[in-house]
């Protein structure tokens, strides 16, 4: 093993070129080393940055249902006329086609609303709008769920239909379980709503909800909206939830639906 004695006796290169030179190694390596720390930081932060900008996605799964049943049903009925079909049969079976599922799938299968950290993306079956929180001024369902921004324009959110059946049936389930409670029961943590008599049976005894809170029973579109509605009370005064509102038209659904249009016209006013 070579010892400092060993070395050059050249006092300028010796004494400072060691430290240097082990140096050198050391800062070549420190890049090295760090990298993967810099680059677990990256994904630190990517994923907090994804955990932070990641959409709650709101939709509708009785439309997409419904949806996904019509578009098999009609893709089924127009694919077997076009191939067994004779005449004009299989052009109206194409022209059909390319006018009822582009509908179908625009306002059943696309309706989406993502609600981010800065901004609601709302897409709708002809167009996909993105309102800063910043922008909105308010979220109200009615007999319709929309959004309203500052300016007074109302964009509706097809992918939250309000159903006053599932109001009404909250709203029973609700006053079922205050009966329950003013009897010592608490319906919603025993996860069912039973009757008065059964409350007498159990002699009022009650398990407690967990965190002790309790909330009224609420439509499944009144949820998602209360949802809405906290998200942009906390976000809507954020530097980055400000900006413009921009509106993008979906003419991949408006190409097909217009061609089959024309030529569905086409073949019925030719034959």
């Amino acid at each position: 093993m070579t010892t400092p004695e060993h070395q050059p006796s050249d006092p300028e290169p010796s004494g400072p070129a060691t430290p240097a030179e082990s140096a050198e190694p050391a800062g070549s390596a420190g890049p090295t080393g760090s990298s993967p720390s810099s680059e677990g930081s990256k994904g630190t932060e990517g994923s907090g940055a994804t955990q932070v900008s990641a959409d709650r996605v709101h939709r509708s799964n009785p439309g997409i249902a419904g949806g996904v049943l019509m578009v098999g049903v009609t893709g089924w009925m127009c694919v077997d006329a076009m191939i067994s079909g004779e005449g004009r049969a299989p052009w109206l079976a194409l022209a059909v086609l390319l006018f009822i599922v582009p509908l179908v799938v625009a306002y059943t299968l696309l309706p989406a609303v993502h609600a981010g950290e800065d901004r609601l993306r709302v897409r709708n079956p002809f167009r996909t709008v993105e309102l800063p929180w910043g922008r909105i001024a308010s979220l109200r369902s009615g007999y319709s769920s929309e959004a309203v921004t500052d300016d007074g324009t109302t964009y509706q959110l097809w992918a939250l239909p309000v159903s006053l059946r599932a109001r009404k049936r909250a709203a029973r389930q609700e006053m079922r379980a205050a009966g329950e409670r003013a009897h010592g029961v608490d319906v919603r943590a025993a996860g069912r709503a039973p009757g008065v008599g059964d409350a007498f049976r159990r002699g009022g005894a009650t398990a407690p909800r967990a965190g002790g809170a309790e909330r009224p029973e609420r439509a499944p579109t009144d949820r998602a909206m209360d949802e809405l509605r906290e998200l942009h009370e906390k976000r809507r005064g954020e530097r980055s939830a400000q900006g413009e509102v921009t509106v993008r038209w979906a003419y991949e659904i408006m190409a097909p639906t217009l061609a089959g249009a024309i030529l569905l016209a086409v073949l019925l006013a030719v034959g």
